[in-house]
């Protein structure tokens, strides 16, 4: 089975590429940049990540993020996050980023959204690993600042397929950011956003109704309405669900306490995503893995949490079909 999850072709829709910073290149970034943190090597950085809920984690993710200052910098954390896909068999990724993490300590738009791309273009010219780009809004700042946000973003238009919407759920609902998602949607993006973490169900059904989303991040709280569940089984709304992160914000005591595996037979386009992974222990084989020794599952199951990012994804028809033939042909040929 730990052969089989190696060596899946996976998708992954639900990625902070702030959250990818490990500790070893937050210290080099740290020293290249003269930027003082609170930490005295890697291991006291490690020692730190003891999450008691979403906010204790943003709280750490945010101090590590100032670390990040020029184009080489994003550059860098793009491109190890990419050479760890490489390793775990990721044919496709989709990554968000935080720009007002960055906007508002000074560094500009252009030299964060130059650093990541110049990454992804690498990757998919030395790597072979497509990739997508989604802006997210950070929901504990204003309505105004994410207006601000999205018109930083206009001229990089072509590099951004999509917004969301992170940080906090608890006390910064959906409808906050209904105007700007309308403007979003009029220039053409596309909209993902985070309900049902830390949030309850109702979250999910207002990002569907008022933000238009199509994809819902997290989402594992729509077991507590099971009308919303039906809806979301009907509508093939893809949840882009992140176990470790889960267990590691105590969403969920225990990974043997995860709702993923039913929520998938169940028949809901669920996925399997990292989320922050250098803060909550591991990649996307680590997920597959914790999932499938937890719970109990099949390699057919665990494909078909593939077969859903595919079908997910903001890539053409042609590049889905394409995909789809790669993971039905390794299951094929591994049986």
């Amino acid at each position: 089975m730990l052969r089989f999850i190696n060596d899946l072709p996976k998708v992954e829709l639900h990625l902070h590429i702030e959250g990818s910073l490990e500790p070893e290149l937050m210290f080099e970034l740290a020293k290249r940049n003269h930027v003082d943190i609170p930490f005295n090597s890697p291991d006291e950085v490690k020692a730190a990540y003891q999450f008691t809920n979403l906010q204790s984690f943003l709280d750490i993710y945010y101090q590590g993020a100032n670390v990040l200052i020029t184009e080489e910098d994003f550059f860098d954390l793009t491109w190890a996050y990419l050479l760890r896909c490489q390793k775990d068999n990721v044919i496709h990724t989709e990554i968000f980023f935080d720009p007002q993490t960055h906007t508002g300590r000074g560094i500009a738009f252009e030299t964060i959204i130059k650093g990541i791309t110049k990454a992804l273009t690498k990757a998919r010219e030395e790597l072979g690993i497509s990739s997508q780009l989604i802006m997210c809004f950070l929901r504990h700042l204003s309505e105004e600042q994410a207006i601000e946000t999205l018109k930083q973003a206009l001229p990089y238009k072509k590099d951004i397929i999509g917004v969301g919407l992170d940080s906090s759920e608890d006390g910064h609902p959906p409808e906050k950011f209904a105007r700007v998602f309308d403007m979003a949607k009029q220039e053409g993006f596309l909209a993902v956003a985070h309900a049902g973490e830390e949030g309850p169900a109702q979250n999910i059904i207002d990002a569907i109704n008022m933000l238009h989303v199509q994809r819902i991040d997290h989402g594992v709280r729509c077991v507590e309405d099971p009308e919303l569940v039906k809806n979301l089984i009907e509508n093939r709304m893809p949840l882009t669900v992140c176990p470790l992160s889960n267990t590691k914000l105590k969403v969920f005591k225990e990974m043997k306490d995860h709702n993923v595996v039913s929520l998938l037979k169940q028949g809901l386009c669920v996925t399997i995503n990292s989320d922050d992974p250098a803060y909550f222990g591991g990649y996307m084989t680590d997920n597959f893995v914790a999932v499938a020794e937890a719970l109990p599952t099949t390699k057919e199951d665990l494909a078909q949490f593939t077969l859903n990012a595919i079908e997910a994804s903001f890539i053409s028809d042609t590049e889905k079909k394409r995909m789809t033939k790669q993971v039905l042909d390794f299951v094929a040929n591994y049986a």
